[in-house]
């Protein structure tokens, strides 16, 4: 037997998300690629991942794991498996990973990027990838906003409702944002997060472009530890699974983009 690990990269705008769910839900990617292998080599596998994406959400970065006894070389997976997958779902890269490594439990940390589309005009070759804000937003007030939520704290205000964490305490690396062309970029990096946090960490970074809020709000808001106090989750079609890390490298040496 072997682990595999895979770098898979998907658009999710016709997927309702990555877990595995019944098919009358629709199509799922983990039950895409689960039943590719099983064409490719007649062997059911259940894959590991490092982070299960909600519906409509992408990823160029995604990290999957699986144990399987069959034969074909990992240089080889790639190929084989995009031959199969529908064109919205690629393998970037296989290799062979240690027996005790799991996507989800060996990462260290993760990186997920948020795109707005903050034109008056929304364009419409970004329009599965960026959530349109015809609103001009204050760009400098949430980029002074985002480094309130760095560091490590309780981000029960930041969890949705649905989640099964037990503990609420995470740390962001860097939550960056950037704007060129009337494209916002929004960068949260962090050792971990709670069910929709991204999303609603950039909803509440929404608001701060809006002038809704403050920045200097950010850290009452996060120690009051209150759902209502951070209100809008953003729409998923923004998000993308970007990077997930197995060493203790930092990510600012990782990412020049966020020095």
């Amino acid at each position: 037997m072997r682990n595999i690990r895979l770098t898979v990269a998907y658009d999710g705008t016709n997927y309702h998300g990555f877990q595995r769910q019944h098919e009358t839900h629709g199509p799922t990617i983990q039950g895409t690629l689960e039943a590719v292998w099983a064409k490719l080599v007649n062997e059911e596998v259940t894959l590991a991942t490092a982070g299960r994406t909600d519906t409509g959400v992408h990823a160029s970065g995604q990290i999957v794991n699986f144990m399987t006894a069959a034969k074909i070389p990992e240089d080889k997976i790639p190929k084989a498996f995009n031959s199969l997958l529908p064109r919205e779902i690629s393998i970037l890269q296989a290799e062979c990973v240690p027996d005790d490594f799991n996507a989800r439990w060996s990462a260290t940390w993760k990186r997920y990027n948020y795109q707005m589309d903050n034109h008056p005009i929304p364009d419409v070759f970004r329009r599965l990838y960026a959530l349109h804000v015809p609103i001009p937003l204050n760009v400098p007030q949430m980029q002074e906003a985002g480094r309130f939520l760095e560091g490590r704290h309780n981000f029960k205000t930041f969890a949705a409702a649905g989640g099964v964490s037990k503990t609420f305490e995470r740390t962001i690396y860097r939550c960056q944002v950037k704007e060129e062309d009337q494209l916002i970029k929004v960068a949260c990096v962090g050792d971990g997060f709670l069910y929709h946090m991204v999303r609603i960490i950039v909803g509440t970074l929404m608001d701060v472009g809006k002038g809704r809020i403050t920045p200097q709000e950010i850290p009452e808001i996060i120690a009051s530890q209150e759902r209502s106090r951070a209100r809008m989750i953003a729409p998923a079609h923004g998000l993308s699974l970007a990077h997930v890390h197995y060493t203790n490298e930092c990510p600012l040496d990782v990412f020049q983009d966020l020095l």
